[in-house]
């Protein structure tokens, strides 16, 4: 007679916190995103569902105080502002992430167009990935100015064996000379840097850095407009942005230090605080004075302890005026890039704005009238599945739902080329599984046995996964200890059966 040992599984001590807070990772299709901005930092949460639309799971927002036209000028705010945005979204998320896609934009970025040109020694093979990475990795060693530093190499079109007009990736062509042109953006090292340190001691990972306006253009532009021509125009708090693109390439990019903080400032002329002058434009603020205007006016009451701080009447004509004349101002530089770009007569979807800016009322028919485009407000809503977060389409939202759009993009390009465990997360959720022994009694002949433990270690994939359902919410009622009594329950009845049987 044998006693047979057979190791239980059970787990224990897993808190109710880390089952919530599971740790986003490639196998989750998850990816988080912080946009940095002048007046707001926002980070978003996402899932692909089976249709490739995201799925936003949490946003967090928070007011920016360190943060000045697109740069970080005070590292303590602005890592104080990243921690309360990340907070919210990972509460209401149930997810806590580790690495962020973060957006960069200010005045310091700059562009240029380049020409590069690789010759291939085999002329027996055809053209590959390695070629393609070769000649763009060539950019990266241009000579910039000092204190600058590459950013993006995006190609416009390639040549083989001086055979213009190729616009995707050449892989599986056949030729000797294989030769891109490049539009390069680059940054400030100190901005970037800067940006990367916030990112850190706010205890997260940078995983990418993408330009704010290329991030936008993937959340609110269609294939026609980007196949046609068409300017994206995002109107943030201390910048504008334009990207220009045509047959599905960029072709040009700026950025204007002027934006929605611009017009506030001009607002507190009528003896109003900063915060009185910003409800002001969002409530009542016109891009186009009109006259009905005229004989409406708004009190504005007052602040502080005697309530007389900020205290005035303010007529809404006159409001519209101001921002009229700033957003004409703003509008003036748009069509000067446009016109500088020399794609102003192939912009065939015309302007499209985003950004907190654009909510402007009659933004889009002032547009038209000062560039002479046609001209559209852009809502981040063709990449997204539905969602109980409320406006979560909303204009303001269009750089963070673009990083998550490049971040996704980013991760599946890595997963193709076999370089997804640069994506694998740092770290895992504690998993504490308790191993008891428990000795079942039971009748057999000498020199025969089975090994139950075997099956349980077989079937320890089943328990994690159980474990990574209940961490994820997943919306699934899955009982643990339940499952795997039942499971081993079974496995031993049958082989007492089959023991028996013999």
């Amino acid at each position: 007679m044998y006693q047979i040992k057979i190791r239980n599984m059970q787990v224990d001590n897993v808190t109710k916190s880390e089952m919530e807070m599971n740790l986003a990772n490639p196998t989750e299709n998850i990816v988080c995103a912080i946009d940095i901005g002048t007046s707001k930092i926002a980070a978003l949460v996402g899932r692909k569902n089976q249709f490739g639309k995201i799925e936003i799971l949490g946003i967090g927002n928070c007011p920016s105080f360190g943060v000045q036209r697109g740069v970080v000028v005070n590292i303590a705010k602005t890592v104080e502002s990243i921690k309360k945005a990340v907070t919210d979204a990972e509460q209401q998320s149930g997810i806590k992430f580790k690495q962020v896609h973060v957006g960069i934009a200010g005045q310091h970025i700059k562009s240029l167009q380049h020409r590069g040109i690789l010759t291939r020694n085999n002329n027996e093979t055809w053209i590959s990935y390695e070629d393609i990475q070769k000649l763009k990795n060539e950019m990266y060693k241009l000579a910039l100015p000092p204190g600058d530093k590459i950013l993006h190499v995006l190609p416009q079109e390639y040549i083989v064996d001086n055979e213009p007009g190729i616009y995707g990736e050449p892989i599986g062509m056949m030729g000797v000379r294989l030769e891109g042109n490049f539009h390069i953006i680059t940054g400030a090292i100190a901005a970037i840097q800067n940006i990367e340190r916030c990112i850190i001691t706010a205890g997260l990972e940078v995983a990418s850095i993408e330009l704010e306006p290329l991030a936008s253009a993937d959340a609110v532009l269609s294939k026609e407009e980007l196949e046609g021509g068409v300017c994206l125009v995002d109107i943030g708090g201390g910048t504008t942005d334009i990207a220009i693109f045509e047959n599905f390439v960029i072709r040009h990019t700026a950025v204007i230090p002027l934006g929605g903080n611009t017009i506030t400032d001009d607002l507190k002329d009528f003896k109003i605080l900063k915060d009185q002058a910003e409800d002001l434009k969002k409530q009542y603020g016109s891009a186009i004075p009109l006259e009905e205007l005229r004989n409406k006016h708004v009190f504005i009451k007052g602040e502080g302890a005697t309530k007389t701080i900020g205290k005035n009447e303010v007529n809404l004509l006159a409001v519209s005026k101001v921002i009229s004349a700033r957003m004409r101002e703003i509008l003036a530089h748009v069509a000067f890039q446009i016109n500088l770009s020399k794609f102003e007569k192939k912009l065939i979807g015309g302007i499209v704005l985003t950004g907190g800016g654009s909510q402007l009322q009659h933004l889009a028919r002032l547009t038209e009238s000062e560039t002479g485009q046609s001209a559209r407000l852009g809502f981040p809503r063709e990449h997204l599945a539905s969602t109980k977060i409320p406006n979560v389409d909303n204009p303001i939202y269009a750089t963070g739902i673009g990083l998550l759009i490049r971040g996704f993009k980013i991760r599946e390009e890595a997963i193709l080329n076999g370089q997804e465990a640069a994506f694998a997360p740092k770290e895992t959720i504690k998993e504490e599984i308790v191993v008891k022994e428990e000795v079942v009694d039971t009748q057999i002949k000498e020199n025969e046995s089975f090994d139950i433990s075997t099956k349980i270690e077989e079937n320890k994939s089943e328990a994690h996964e159980i474990i990574a359902l209940q961490g994820q919410g997943a919306g699934r009622k899955v009982s643990l200890l339940s499952s795997l009594s039942s499971k081993f329950g079974k496995w031993i009845q049958a082989d007492i059966e089959d023991f028996e049987s013999k």
